[in-house]
């Protein structure tokens, strides 16, 4: 435990998760885990938070693969419904380290970044749970592309989203990625190309976020959204969320054909039987707690 402190002060980060124990009631009551007792878990909502506001949360190799650890760890936990990705600061991300891509004879540990920055993105969308990212203030390039990479994003009506690689001549072409497949394409050109910041309500429209909200109502409203999903089948959410980034990828037959024999297997899943057979019954589904095998 020393060690770690001793890492993190060295980095002056980076990164701080608590998991929060959901409670089935209207008004869902959260705790730390350290305050509440097993018998009143239903399930857990793992918050990830950046806190290096000293560089504006950039990522940097150290914050990546603090991210990909954290990440990891939380979704191989049989309890994690959802994750959340939050920010301390003004500064949601402002995306890599520039003073780590200086020098064009570093040209492997130039590869490293982007390779390290591309396995974060892919395994936001990879691990079996929902990953909500909460926005609080400015999100530049790689951070931008942090938020296109969750599966939903919940911002605050202060925030502000850019691509601004083109002023520094570095496109943000990874970024890009991301963004690409989040909202319209000229949008994202519009953006790539200029450079030019977007407002929350402009990211909401465009689809890049999936609600605005007060700035002081942020963490409240994320964590009702996270409260909402962990309602419903772990397995389900799991199977369902494989099945949709993959037939995303295929053209219009072959995602039918997926998503039929995924609709199939679904039903061979308990919680598939016992949603159906709870609805017919009229009365509230007693969901599986354990994840599906993808």
């Amino acid at each position: 435990m020393a060690a770690l402190v001793r890492f993190q002060k060295l980095f002056r980060c980076v990164l701080h998760t608590r998991k929060h124990c959901y409670i089935s009631t209207k008004q869902p009551k959260l705790f730390h885990s350290g305050l509440a007792g097993s018998d009143v878990i239903a399930s857990y909502i793992r918050r990830i938070v950046l806190r290096n506001t000293s560089k504006r949360n950039a990522l940097s190799v150290s914050m990546l693969d603090f991210l990909l650890d954290a990440i990891e760890k939380a979704s191989a936990d049989a309890d994690t419904r959802v994750i959340i990705l939050a920010a301390d600061g003004p500064v949601f991300s402002s995306g890599h380290d520039l003073k780590e891509l200086l020098d064009r004879e570093r040209r492997d540990y130039h590869k490293l970044v982007f390779e390290k920055c591309s396995e974060l993105m892919a395994r936001i969308q990879d691990v079996p749970v929902p990953v909500i990212a909460e926005v609080k203030g400015l999100a530049t390039a790689a951070g931008c592309q942090l938020v296109a990479s969750c599966d939903i994003a919940v911002a605050a009506d202060t925030s502000q989203f850019a691509t601004p690689g083109v002023k520094i001549g570095l496109f943000c072409s990874t970024p890009g990625v991301a963004l690409g497949r989040s909202i319209p394409r000229k949008t994202a050109m519009k953006m790539l190309f200029t450079g030019e910041p977007i407002s929350a309500e402009e990211a909401y429209a465009t689809g890049l976020v999936s609600k605005v909200v007060p700035e002081d109502k942020l963490e409240e409203e994320t964590l009702k959204m996270a409260s909402k999903i962990c309602e419903y089948s772990q397995e389900v959410i799991s199977l369902g969320k494989d099945c949709f980034n993959k037939q995303m990828t295929l053209d219009r037959d072959a995602a039918y054909r997926l998503s039929s024999k995924v609709m199939v297997q679904n039903l061979q899943l308990a919680d598939g039987q016992e949603g159906i057979q709870a609805f017919i019954d009229k009365r509230k589904p007693r969901w599986n707690k354990h994840k599906a095998a993808i």
